[in-house]
């Protein structure tokens, strides 16, 4: 995909929508059906109005997004806000319209259901420039300064959350919800960083320049030469470098023991790579 395009408000608004219907499906048809308690500002809302009985946790909602939205506003950016405020306005307006009868009985399944189609959902909305609004606002300030992942800030606010609900809410539940939230943030990571992952390979061999001229030749990619030596036998070599996407390992493999089939082949999993040719450093 054109990483130009990815940054377009046409692609951001379909995948801030497409993200805000799944996630309301989630909410609406799996987990208020089995009584799950909602996370993030809205849960906190819940949870000041029980304590406090003043007001009602919708406008609880309304009003503790306000500071968090100005937070986003001053330290973040506007463009950011504004497709937050988006996603958090089309969300609420699609758990309204929205009616798909998702018929799960076990509770357990329900679980994980609605943690994967819930992570889904939230994970499409973070990929845009913007976020859901709430909590993921905090989630996205701290992983832009100190490169913490969305969905650990998101389960770490959740589990506080639900510990301060034991004393009001039968354990079982309690318990079904962490799950439910574990699994969503471990699906709102691997959304995430979906597309960023790659492989890092490492190649010595004799005939390191005829196998780079084939990766540019048969797969348009590029690659480092580094400087090698060898420990047992003392003689100089090359070390070719390169990164490539998990389909064309296979083909990299064929291409490198065709040359030489006594070269070392090593591949190596990376979390993100950002640069000419891969993705694009994300800017708010």
């Amino acid at each position: 995909m054109n990483r130009d395009f990815t940054y377009s408000i046409p692609w951001n608004i379909f995948i801030i929508t497409l993200g805000s219907c799944i996630y309301a499906v989630s909410i609406k048809s799996i987990a208020y059906v089995h009584g799950f308690i909602p996370g993030g500002i809205f849960g906190l809302g819940s949870i000041v109005y029980y304590f406090t009985e003043l007001l009602d946790p919708s406008l609880w909602f309304f009003l503790l997004n306000l500071p968090l939205f100005a937070l986003g506003w001053f330290k973040i950016s506007k463009r950011f806000c504004l497709y937050s405020l988006y996603a958090m306005c089309f969300s609420t307006v699609a758990y309204q319209v929205l009616n798909i009868p998702i018929n799960i009985e076990n509770e357990f399944y329900a679980t994980v259901a609605a943690g994967v189609m819930g992570g889904l959902g939230s994970g499409l909305i973070l990929r845009s420039l913007g976020s859901g609004g709430g909590m993921d606002i905090v989630a996205v300030m701290l992983n832009q300064k100190y490169n913490i992942g969305v969905g650990k800030t998101f389960f770490a606010f959740n589990l506080l959350l639900f510990s301060l609900s034991l004393s009001v809410l039968k354990p079982d539940l309690v318990v079904a919800s962490i799950i439910n939230v574990f699994i969503a943030s471990t699906t709102i990571d691997s959304v995430i960083s979906l597309f960023n992952q790659r492989k890092v390979v490492f190649i010595i061999s004799d005939h390191a320049k005829a196998i780079y001229d084939d990766i540019r030749d048969q797969l348009n990619r590029s690659g480092t030469f580094l400087e090698g030596k060898g420990a047992y036998t003392g003689q100089n070599r090359d070390v070719l470098m390169t990164v490539i996407n998990n389909i064309q390992l296979k083909k990299l493999e064929e291409i490198t023991f065709t040359r030489d089939p006594n070269a070392f082949f090593i591949v190596e999993n990376t979390f993100s790579v950002l640069g000419q040719g891969f993705s694009r450093r994300k800017v708010y």
